[in-house]
């Protein structure tokens, strides 16, 4: 297939020229606009969440030859978690780029964190598939960047700091509710909400609870410097 204006300026973005365009194609398709004839990006997605990984745990260990697992474990999940992904779409501009159902497109799917990290792991997939393993590491390490080597400060554990921050203003400890549940029963995505007594609150989505009230208590730390 001969890509469109759209995903040529993609490609050029992204830093990787496909031999088979028609591979971006489905990496940048939301189920919402998904058909018979034109697959979308969920088993990309499957596929590129296990090659990031990969890459990834490379990176860590080769970081810091004398961390323990306990060290690396974090680091690791800070890496290849659905906000980290979607930091590095939006500095590519995948949103732009996506191929949204109108349903998806009026609800601000370009924007929205688990949308924008799914197709990002879509994308290493599709470039895994296009160029090889080695294209694909080093297209991830290029993107991800700085973040490898500073990854240490967001992987400390966010709602134990939320919590010590609120015991030290002898605050209730914060208050963690699922706000939603969305997709397939085999691949739930959570929305959780943290509040505190002052009323502060923050929302997060992943694809475990633990993980969204992580983003959801880092988020609002952020909020609280």
């Amino acid at each position: 297939m001969k890509p469109s204006r759209e995903m040529t300026a993609f490609m050029e973005r992204l830093g990787h020229h496909f031999d088979d365009p028609a591979l971006l194609s489905r990496a940048l398709t939301h189920s919402s606009l998904s058909s018979p004839t034109r697959g979308d990006n969920q088993r990309l997605e499957f596929l590129g969440d296990r090659v990031l990984g990969l890459v990834m745990a490379e990176a860590v260990l080769a970081a810091d030859e004398r961390a323990s697992e306990g060290q690396l474990a974090p680091r690791f999940n800070a890496l290849v978690r659905k906000e980290t992904c979607a930091d590095v779409a939006r500095q590519i501009d995948l949103g732009a780029a996506m191929r949204l159902g109108k349903s998806e497109m009026s609800a601000g799917g370009r924007r929205r964190v688990a949308l924008l990290g799914d197709a990002m792991e879509a994308v290493i997939a599709a470039v895994y598939l296009d160029a090889g393993f080695v294209a694909a590491r080093d297209l991830v390490l290029r993107l991800w960047g700085e973040r490898i080597v500073s990854v240490e400060e967001d992987a400390r554990d966010a709602k134990t700091a939320l919590q010590e921050w609120a015991q030290a203003r002898r605050m209730a400890p914060p208050r963690y509710e699922e706000v939603s549940r969305t997709g397939p029963d085999h691949a739930p995505v959570f929305r959780i909400r943290v509040s505190l007594d002052t009323g502060e609150t923050a929302e997060a989505e992943a694809k475990a609870k633990r993980q969204a009230e992580q983003e959801a208590a880092r988020d609002l730390l952020t909020r609280l410097g």
